[in-house]
């Protein structure tokens, strides 16, 4: 029998895609939100696809305060817009 796969909404589009294929931003129990390239740090997470479009729609919709809690800084949405354009430029592999 194959495994399942996790399934995450990118907050940006409302895709649902295998949790791999998305970028996790975290709220940690300390209220800091910031980069989760592990996609295992403890606390509340976001997932983003690796699109400019999605970014700019999910800062533009206000959906990170809903889905964090909180709206991350805007030094922590250029690290997400950098590491988006390093995931596109490697062709898309996470």
């Amino acid at each position: 029998m194959p495994r399942r796969v996790p399934l995450r909404t990118c907050i940006g589009c409302r895709t649902v895609r295998p949790k791999r294929e998305l970028v996790r931003v975290v709220r940690t129990p300390e209220g800091v939100v910031e980069l989760d390239t592990t996609g295992k740090r403890s606390g509340r997470g976001a997932y983003i696809c690796p699109d400019e479009k999605c970014l700019e729609e999910a800062t533009r919709g206000r959906r990170w305060e809903k889905a964090l809690g909180v709206s991350p800084e805007s030094a922590v949405i250029e690290k997400l817009r950098d590491r988006i354009r390093e995931i596109q430029s490697k062709g898309g592999a996470l």
